[in-house]
């Protein structure tokens, strides 16, 4: 009788997982669905403005993207062979995850000191600043979210991922704030400074990211 309990909240347990990992994928999908208009958008305004901040802003969009097909690889995975064979896709995919991670911090950096550098802001650019404000809930909502599947499944790639979501809704922020600023005041430098604020953050997600067993 105790064996026959104990399978049976085995399989209500996997039952619950699998419920959290379907979430979890299709939370991707539609992180996917907007990086893809993000990227297109951002790119497009920043070269029809000549704006360096948010052409960048469009590439840190597609590394993202590149993040969130890596978590639907992992995820789907799971889907179709069941944890146990997830967890090497998982500790693979969290690698992944940590160096998409570095690789936006290599642009936060290079974005902000060429933006000091050069003693220049952003061009004021309606589209830009549109996107930019939808990407701040948006993006911060899929960030909570993902946290919260995240630590219910105990899946380091998904947390990483989260922390993309959380700095794109910086970034966007502070391309709001930037575009404001410099609009309003002529303050171009505001921009930088705050992004590179965000970079002790990103480390220590990246690094948990790549460490994670």
């Amino acid at each position: 009788m105790a064996h026959r309990l104990e399978i049976e909240i085995d399989q209500s347990s996997g039952h619950a997982r699998a419920a959290l990992v379907r979430e979890a994928f299709t939370l991707e999908m539609l992180t996917a669905g907007w990086l893809l208009i993000e990227t297109a958008v951002a790119i497009g305004a920043g070269m029809s403005a000549h704006s360096l901040t948010l052409t960048a802003f469009g590439v840190d969009s597609v590394i993202e993207l590149l993040s969130a097909c890596v978590l639907l690889w992992r995820l789907n995975v799971e889907l179709r062979l069941g944890r146990e064979f997830s967890e090497r896709a998982e500790r693979r995919a969290a690698k992944y995850g940590g160096a998409l991670l570095v690789a936006l911090i290599v642009y936060v950096v290079a974005s902000a000191f060429w933006d000091l550098w050069r003693g220049a802001g952003q061009d004021v650019s309606i589209p830009g600043l549109v996107l930019a404000t939808l990407a701040m809930p948006i993006m911060y909502g899929f960030a909570r979210a993902k946290t919260r599947i995240a630590i219910a499944i105990g899946s380091a790639a998904l947390r990483a991922d989260a922390a993309e979501s959380i700095a794109c809704a910086y970034l966007s922020a502070v391309v709001v704030i930037g575009l404001l600023a410099q609009w309003l005041t002529g303050a171009w430098w505001i921009d930088g400074i705050s992004a590179l604020a965000l970079t002790p953050f990103l480390l220590k997600e990246a690094r948990e990211a790549w460490e994670a067993e």
